[in-house]
């Protein structure tokens, strides 16, 4: 293999990939990304045989061919190089030579040959399919990925329910203290489905979709469904992911269709009242107790080894007094997650869980948080 690439064009892919790529896998293929010459474009890949990720980038090659280097070692060589293009040559063995071009800047790497390393999925032909906006997926995102439980052995909570139906998206999570779900209007959709997307895969969409609006590169995403794997283009990437195949918990059972008591409140004073009594908190459960009484919230916390904490909000509230206790990260979770300048808080009795809610919704989007109440 023999080409030449602009470092920016490289660095890209490169960087998109590598995040993908099995550091500690025991099959060395994995720790690699794929470079693969053809035509006059340079394809970039990597997987863990759960996820994907390839792109490609236009080049100037003069012989092609495919080979696998490390991922991180050839992202840190690609960055130390100066601006401009990149010579990239392999030679017997699979080693591969980057050059800056008018430079003496030069590196090797070990690599492995193309053949060897893992064939990505494909979609089928005919596999439904659905467009939405970039800026809509890293919504859905940012307002449900802290509540993804992080326990691995819990496949069904351990990745984000993503449905469609019609001209309706959702997508819900819970770890089982708390949930959240974000719903929203896509004009013109018509295909049905449904999956659950694992955490993984959900911290890597969350980081491609950030990127391609801080970019501003295209404004759509498509996602297709095909077999066990659904597949993501964005920004000029294909994502792909292995499906998680079990039962996702029946949320609707869960959110609240009534709570006895509504709180608006002013979203980032409360933030930050939750923020500095947490402080005094005990370490292990983070609990506070939250006391609304007509026009004010009052948050406490006491612990045997830091002490006690106090402070107060005042909130749009006329009902009778009550006091439930919470984790505090739970709430400031959600809302972090949201920028509406009021919260609705919903509250019925001690061992109800509360629903958060924006301030404002249209009929275009929706989001509900619900947090389970604990014993202090």
């Amino acid at each position: 293999m023999d080409l030449v690439i602009a470092k920016k064009d490289l660095l890209r892919l490169v960087a998109r990939c590598q995040g993908v790529a099995d550091k500690k896998s025991a099959m060395p293929a994995l720790a690699n990304v794929l470079l693969a010459a053809e035509g006059n474009a340079l394809r970039v890949a990597a997987t863990d045989l759960y996820l994907g990720v390839t792109g490609q980038t236009h080049a100037e090659i003069k012989t092609g061919g495919a080979v696998a280097v490390p991922a991180r070692d050839l992202l840190e060589r690609v960055k130390a190089m100066p601006d401009g293009p990149i010579q990239i040559t392999t030679t017997e063995g699979a080693h591969t030579s980057l050059k800056a071009v008018g430079s003496p800047r030069r590196y090797t790497l070990p690599g492995l040959p193309g053949a060897d390393f893992p064939q990505l999925p494909a979609p089928a032909l005919d596999a439904p399919s659905l467009e939405l906006p970039v800026e809509l997926l890293a919504l859905l995102i940012t307002r449900t990925h802290f509540s993804i439980s992080t326990d691995e052995t819990r496949a069904h909570v351990n990745s984000a329910l993503f449905e469609w139906a019609g001209e309706r998206v959702r997508m819900v999570t819970t770890d089982g203290h708390r949930l959240s779900k974000m719903e929203a209007t896509v004009s013109g959709s018509s295909a049905t489905a449904t999956m659950l997307i694992p955490l993984k895969a959900i911290t890597e969409l969350r980081r491609l979709a950030e990127e391609a609006r801080a970019e501003k590169e295209t404004p759509m995403v498509a996602i297709t469904q095909s077999g066990p794997s659904a597949f993501f283009n964005i920004a000029g990437m294909q994502f792909s992911v292995k499906l998680v195949d079990a039962q996702f918990p029946p949320y609707q059972q869960v959110i609240p269709s009534v709570t006895e008591r509504s709180v608006r409140a002013p979203r980032v004073a409360f933030a930050e009242a939750l923020r500095a009594i947490a402080l005094a908190a005990n370490d292990r459960t983070g609990g506070v107790k939250l006391s609304i009484a007509p026009g004010t919230l009052r948050i406490t916390s006491e612990s045997p080894d830091t002490g006690a904490g106090f402070d107060e909000v005042a909130v749009d509230y006329a009902g009778p007094e009550v006091t439930i206790g919470f984790n505090a990260k739970y709430f400031l979770d959600v809302l972090a997650a949201v920028d509406d300048e009021e919260v609705i808080l919903g509250i019925s009795g001690e061992l109800d869980p509360a629903v958060l809610r924006p301030g404002s919704e249209s009929s275009q989007q929706s989001y509900v948080a619900v947090i389970m109440p604990m014993r202090i």
